[in-house]
């Protein structure tokens, strides 16, 4: 099938065509036409990347009015990063579409640009629920004729706590327009949204009905064992809407972590075996109501806390016993709800990584602690879009508005903004401007010596099949003794033979190991290359090359300087085992 099977106009195949799109995927087959004919509301279930944006996007901008001016679509989102996306690929589309306007607003970026924007007229509004709510209650944007809306990864803004801004977009748009809700699986949630807001819905799959619940991702860090408080409060400074329980081993660790957290400012609570009852259930009733963003706490202690919608699991020790590691990253990703477990670790540990993958069967990422800059960019974003979600009460601030413009009238907006900044986000600008440098640990002393060893069997027996192989018909076979690891590849090899040679030598194949390599030549030009070879030059230290043949002679003697490295053993001892032949890569 193709897209002019599914009925789209020659504006938006034009388009297609330009983009490179050859045949609708499956999600676009199944959507396009249902979209086009206004026949049900829709529940796409699928994954990202699975060309979703394309199948609603593209009837939206076919039934668009570009006559008109007013809104017609809503496409909400949970970040600015998809909806810029969204907005993107819906401009691309409608490339060929004249007096069609598309309009991404979001949060983290001015409001007056977005709101003169939408003076002019857009007909589709790609928006994050936060900002698109701010907008109308700023009439700015007007949505009494919007006749289809999207909700993009509905499970992922359920999870971001968006639910209540949801109900309320739903009561500012008519009752007769159609609604498609995609989401990576149908958790209760989305049921409950899919009931409540979509009339006959139909439903599409693409992949399994849940494909994704229940799923946690699992990664590490690898620190030293001396970084582990410093990589935390990164790793909790990265996710400033982070909701998480920090694991440790023992009660004194947890009662540490738990102080050093609070003393730094983070609205954290310890919970271990060491406090009363009531100490316990406070800590645990404060978490659930989302007045603690961090329980630290040891595996004993949690086992009484049952929350359904927890960002992270950290370990800041991993257990001894695999089953602890499962039912604390079982505490994430519930309800259907995407989750996350990390864990941080030093040198030691990386043996229960392993381990743990073994058992239940998914594999750790290895990430990289984020950068100052990366975090700072993080909570400053944060900043502005806590200011941008406050709810103003003009009755009751209204007796102290004279004042504080009076105390506040030497400043102009410049200076608000600059002191508001500051004083919501100094303290990170401060500290990471100073913060300690957290360097991932080495691999171990018999990590390297084992790697290397290695690496000298692959060069022995790469190095046998290499001299003792035949070089093509017509060519010669040369041997020199440097390879990758002193940084020698094709291009620098042959550099290398042009400036020693004084006419062209055409290189064939090119075999490159570890601490050695060998090229061919045609046979014609063997005994010019051979001549001139010996005052080849590498960095600045010259370099022997011989015939592959000769130096496999040269090392089997061991007589002749210069044929081989030290650390290159070319020995042909009957007493050792024969090579085996091995197949060598080749440029």
């Amino acid at each position: 099938m193709t897209f002019k099977d599914l009925g789209l106009s020659d504006p938006i195949l034009h388009a297609l065509d330009d983009l490179g799109f050859a045949a609708p995927m499956p999600i676009q087959e199944a959507v396009i036409p249902q979209l086009l004919a206004k026949q049900h509301d829709l529940v796409g279930l699928a994954q990202t990347g699975t060309g979703k944006t394309g199948a609603y996007g593209i009837p939206l901008i076919q039934l668009t009015d570009t006559t008109q001016k007013y809104t017609q679509s809503l496409v909400i989102c949970p970040t600015r990063e998809l909806c810029l996306q969204i907005a993107g690929d819906l401009t691309d589309f409608s490339k060929y579409v004249p007096d069609l306007h598309v309009l991404p607003v979001y949060g983290g970026t001015s409001i007056e640009r977005q709101i003169q924007a939408l003076k002019r007229g857009v007909q589709i509004i790609i928006a994050t629920p936060g900002r698109l709510i701010d907008l109308c209650h700023r009439k700015a944007v007007k949505l009494d004729h919007v006749g289809s809306i999207v909700l993009d990864e509905a499970d992922e803004m359920l999870n971001m706590g968006f639910s209540e801004d949801i109900d309320e977009i739903f009561s500012l748009i008519p009752e007769n327009h159609s609604t498609l809700l995609f989401s990576a699986t149908m958790s209760k949630e989305i049921e409950r949204i899919a009931k409540k807001y979509l009339n006959n819905a139909q439903e599409i799959v693409i992949g399994s009905r849940n494909e994704g619940a229940e799923k946690v991702n699992h990664e590490y860090y690898l620190v030293h064992a001396s970084d582990k408080y410093a990589a935390l409060k990164r790793i909790v400074d990265f996710y400033p809407r982070i909701y998480a329980i920090v694991f440790c081993r023992t009660k004194l660790e947890t009662q540490e972590v738990a102080d050093k957290l609070v003393q730094d400012g983070y609205n954290a609570e310890p919970l271990h075996g060491d406090l009363s009852q009531a100490q316990r259930d406070m800590a645990m009733s404060k978490f659930r109501l989302h007045s603690t963003q961090l329980l630290v706490a040891t595996d004993v202690a949690a086992r009484g806390l049952d929350v359904d919608d927890l960002t992270h699991v950290i370990n800041y020790g991993l257990p001894d016993d695999i089953e602890s590691y499962t039912h604390r990253s079982g505490r994430t990703g519930r309800a259907g709800k995407k989750g996350t477990s990390i864990s941080i670790v030093h040198l030691r540990e990386q043996g229960k990584i392993r381990a743990i993958e073994k058992t239940i069967g998914k594999e750790f990422v290895k990430k990289a602690l984020p950068t100052a800059s990366e975090i700072c960019t993080k909570q400053l974003f944060n900043a502005i879009d806590a200011l941008e979600r406050t709810i103003v009460d003009e009755e009751a601030i209204a007796p102290f508005l004279s004042e504080v413009f009076r105390k506040l009238d030497w400043m102009d907006k410049e200076d608000v903004i600059k002191r508001f900044v500051t004083m919501e986000f100094g303290r990170f600008l401060e500290y990471y401007a100073h913060a300690p440098q957290i360097s991932e640990p080495e691999t171990s002393r018999k990590n390297k010596e084992g790697k290397k060893n290695k690496e000298k069997k692959e060069d022995k027996r790469k190095n046998h099949s290499g001299m003792t192989g035949v070089a093509e018909p017509g060519y010669a076979r040369f041997f020199i003794p440097i390879g990758k690891r002193d940084h020698l590849y094709p291009r620098e090899l042959l550099g290398m033979l042009n400036k020693c040679c004084d006419r062209p030598v055409d290189v064939g194949r090119i075999d490159l190991l570890t601490h050695f390599a060998f090229f061919e030549i045609p046979e014609e030009q063997a005994d010019y290359l051979e001549k001139v070879g010996q005052h080849l030059v590498f960095n600045g230290k010259p370099i022997h090359i011989e015939r592959a043949e000769q130096a496999g002679k040269s090392a089997g003697s061991k007589k002749k300087k210069g044929a081989y490295r030290k650390n290159d053993d070319f020995r042909t001892d009957k007493k050792k085992r024969p090579f085996r032949k091995n197949k060598q890569s080749s440029y």
